[in-house]
Order: C-alpha cells, then sequence, then structure tokens
C-alpha cells in the first residue's frame, strides 16, 4: 500500500535512503530521455523541413485538385451528359411502350441518335466515366438484346455497374436472356442466379428463379431447378411466376425421381 510522506521528511534507514536515490534516478532517466527525443525530432525538423513542407504541399495539393475536379469538371460533365442524353432516352422508352412496329427503328434511335441528337453509344463515348455513360450501357446492352445483337447485348450490359435495387439484377437477367439466344445454357443460368441472388425483390426475384429454373431442368439439374420452383411457391406467392409454378414443380419432381 503506499504511504504518504510529510513536507520535510527525511529518510530515517538505509533502505529509505536507496530507494529514493533510485527513485530520483529513474525519474532523472525519464526526462533525459524524453529531453533526447524531443532533440532529434527537432533536428530532423530542422534538417528536412524543405521536404516536409513539400509533402504538406502535395497533400493538399491532391484534396483541393478532387475537390475542384469534382465541383468544376466532374459534376458539370454529368449535367451535360444528361442534358444529351435525353433524347436517347426518350426513344428508348418510347420502344418499351410503342407499337411493335416500331420498336425496332426507335431502339436504332435510341443507339445511335436522331434529330442532331446524341444516341446512347455517344453518351458512353463523349462522356465516359460518368454516371450517365454508366447507365447509356445498360440502355445499349438492352437495346441490342430486342434488335437480336446478342453479342453486343453481353458486352454493354457487361459494363455497366449498379446497386440498384431493380436495375441491377435486371442487367444480369438479361445478359442471362442473350446467353439463352446464342444458346450457351450454362452461361445463362449462371447470370439468372446472380440476378435473383444479387437483390429480394416481389419482381425480379421470381422473375429469375422461375428463368434459372428452367433452364436447370434442360441442363438435367432437376432438384436445384425443383429447389428454385419451391421457392417461388413459399416465398413469392403473389408473383406472376407463382401462378403457373405448380406445373413446373410437378415436372421437375417427376425428372428428380427418375
Amino acid at each position: 500500500m503506499a504511504t504518504y510522506n510529510k513536507r520535510g521528511y527525511k529518510p530515517k534507514t538505509k533502505v529509505e535512503k536507496e530507494h529514493n536515490i533510485e527513485e530520483g534516478s529513474t525519474t532523472a532517466e525519464v526526462f533525459n530521455t524524453l529531453d533526447e527525443t524531443a532533440s532529434k525530432t527537432e533536428d530532423f525538423v530542422a534538417k528536412n523541413q524543405k521536404y516536409i513542407f513539400i509533402i504538406i504541399g502535395l497533400v493538399a495539393v491532391v484534396v483541393l485538385g478532387s475537390l475542384g475536379y469534382k465541383e468544376f469538371i466532374s459534376q458539370p460533365k454529368q449535367t451535360e451528359a444528361m442534358n444529351d442524353m435525353f433524347q436517347a432516352q426518350k426513344y428508348f422508352d418510347e420502344a418499351v411502350t410503342g407499337a411493335a412496329a416500331q420498336k425496332d427503328s426507335l431502339y436504332s434511335l435510341a443507339l445511335n441518335g436522331g434529330e442532331g441528337k446524341f444516341g446512347m453509344l455517344d453518351i458512353i463515348e463523349e462522356y465516359s466515366g460518368t454516371p450517365s455513360a454508366n447507365l447509356a450501357s445498360y440502355y445499349a446492352g438492352t437495346a441490342y438484346l430486342r434488335l437480336k445483337d446478342y453479342e453486343n447485348a453481353v458486352a454493354y450490359l457487361g459494363d455497366f455497374k449498379s446497386n440498384d435495387e431493380i436495375l441491377a439484377p435486371l442487367a444480369k437477367g438479361n445478359i442471362g436472356d442473350a446467353f439463352v439466344q446464342l444458346n450457351q445454357p450454362e452461361d445463362a443460368l449462371g447470370y439468372y442466379e446472380e440476378a435473383f441472388k444479387m437483390r429480394d425483390n416481389e419482381y425480379t426475384t421470381p422473375m429469375y428463379l422461375f428463368k434459372a429454373g428452367s433452364i436447370a431442368m434442360d441442363l438435367g439439374e432437376s432438384d436445384k431447378a425443383l429447389g428454385y420452383f419451391k421457392r417461388i411457391k413459399e416465398d413469392y406467392s403473389n408473383s406472376t411466376e407463382a401462378a403457373k409454378v405448380d406445373v413446373f414443380i410437378g415436372k421437375a419432381q417427376v425428372l428428380a425421381n427418375k
């Protein structure tokens, strides 16, 4: 237990004297070490202050440059890209909702532009690195899919990166659709599985579970298909796919038991 010595207290025994000497010596060593460390630090700063200021200056330039790029280059470029993309997106929307006879021409206009306005391919090239160019890759890939140019569909959809609840799985699923048309069912199955695993929602998840199950049956993976169909029935009973899934569950069970 620690004891408190009154002011003016003098050690009486030899042990106490030795203890005080040791304590004083240790304290002195600590202060000497601190003094030496501080002195070395001062010497280092004095000798290298030119380089230290250069490093600080470079860090400041990088930070300010990043902020300046975002404020004066990146954001204005994105705004310009959005404006130039407007007409191409309008063509795409009209192709989705319009009459069948006009769809191909409208998808072509969405890709290549019209009325002196940029198409999606122009946006990708002119505004590379912007969110608009990324989104244009999705539109371009989907337009190529609808135009039955499946290799370009895979290429452009593969360039699209997103965490969006709907667009992210749709892009993967569209690649799966393209691989079905290219007669590459194993690749198609892989992308359908990616599509339903990456996001869980009432629209894309049952749709790609159903497509994955159908391809799995064609590939002889009946147990896997049965699991996908049952998940639709159990977890997405209100979906469009659930209305017809019982038939496919029956088919998968028959094939699995063979």
